[in-house]
């Protein structure tokens, strides 16, 4: 989450990739990194240092440049926080500067179609969904934000596992703050390996919770936060980095990487 606090921090320190900066060698040496971005980005309207309505300025695309973050889900609750405007800025911006996203499209075709990123002569293809597009501020639904439609869904995995080699999908929904998937949640991630992805990693309830071997994947229901300024709780200034490990398109291996998050800034956690 680039705004907000975190982007303040940020201009003070006259950095704005700082977000990211201690973290950035870690992201940089796999072969894909993928995060969820919870602010939009805009050029538009006054800078956001409060406030439940996030907007990224332009120049923190720096920490997700600096991380060697190669793909994003724009699928979130906070995705029209900057109206049609920001989810369209938000897409052509993050191209210009050579990251993927999922979730959002400029049509809603585009939003479930996907992503593929080849690594190693195996395609890596993400898909993103939220449970809510509105965070409060919209009564309509903009249907080029992907929301958790089972069938839909399970419709998307489908057509895209004939395009590549493993499917990964990112789910942005759970009760916040709570330290257990709710049915939602488990429902969701369970057709989603049982149409055929590999993995669903899940985030909105800014705490850590269980992950989860099944069938064939591998469901992490939520990382926790990585880049934010929530500091009312313990326990949404940590979070996990999922580490997942293929051969070829095989699922051999994961692991999580905790991290400390000290005044907005995610560090890797020492051990005791």
């Amino acid at each position: 989450m680039l705004s907000r606090y975190v982007g303040a921090l940020a201009r003070q320190r006259d950095d704005p990739a700082s977000p990211l900066r201690d973290v950035a060698d870690l992201f940089s040496s796999a072969d894909i990194a993928f995060v969820n971005l919870e602010a939009p980005f805009s050029d538009r309207g006054r800078k956001v240092e409060a406030g439940m309505v996030f907007k990224a300025e332009p120049e923190m695309i720096e920490a997700l440049r600096v991380a060697g973050i190669d793909i994003v889900s724009t699928a979130n609750n906070h995705a029209r926080d900057c109206g049609a405007y920001g989810v369209e800025f938000t897409l052509n911006w993050l191209q210009k500067n050579g990251i993927e996203t999922v979730g959002t499209g400029q049509t809603a075709e585009l939003a479930h179609e996907g992503a593929i990123l080849e690594r190693n002569q195996v395609g890596f293809g993400f898909l993103a969904y939220t449970y809510d597009q509105s965070n409060g501020n919209h009564a309509d639904q903009d249907d080029r934000v992907a929301m958790m439609d089972l069938d839909e869904m399970v419709e998307d995995v489908k057509k895209l596992q004939e395009r590549c080699d493993v499917v990964i999908v990112s789910m942005h929904a759970g009760t916040e703050y709570l330290q257990k998937p709710n049915a939602q949640q488990r429902e969701f991630a369970h057709a989603a390996i049982d149409a055929g992805a590999t993995v669903v990693v899940g985030h909105h309830p800014h705490v850590t919770q269980p992950v989860e071997d099944y069938g064939k994947g591998v469901v992490f229901y939520s990382l926790g936060n990585l880049a934010f300024d929530q500091f009312q709780r313990k326990e949404t200034q940590r979070g996990w980095i999922a580490d997942v490990r293929f051969i070829r398109n095989r699922l051999v291996g994961y692991g999580i990487i905790p991290v400390d998050i000290v005044r907005t800034v995610p560090k890797i956690a020492q051990a005791l």
